[in-house]
């Protein structure tokens, strides 16, 4: 775990960004030694593919038909 004051994450954020991707795990300590930590998002599934579900939906044909009041 590396430590660094907030002047010096805001002069290399772009490297720490690129650290932390990486699997470093990153603290940044304010002036009154109050931390946060720099953690990559987790990727989640795949992309969405457009168009992926063609073909296996089906509808009715009365799909938007009026509904019969009773």
């Amino acid at each position: 775990m590396e430590r660094y004051t907030l002047r010096e994450a805001q002069d290399h954020l772009q490297e720490l960004i690129q650290e932390a991707q990486a699997g470093k795990t990153i603290v940044i300590l304010d002036e009154q030694d109050q931390a946060v930590q720099l953690v990559p998002l987790p990727v989640v599934g795949k992309p969405r593919q457009p168009g992926s579900a063609r073909g296996q939906i089906k509808i009715a044909p009365d799909f938007d038909a009026p509904i019969p009041v009773k």
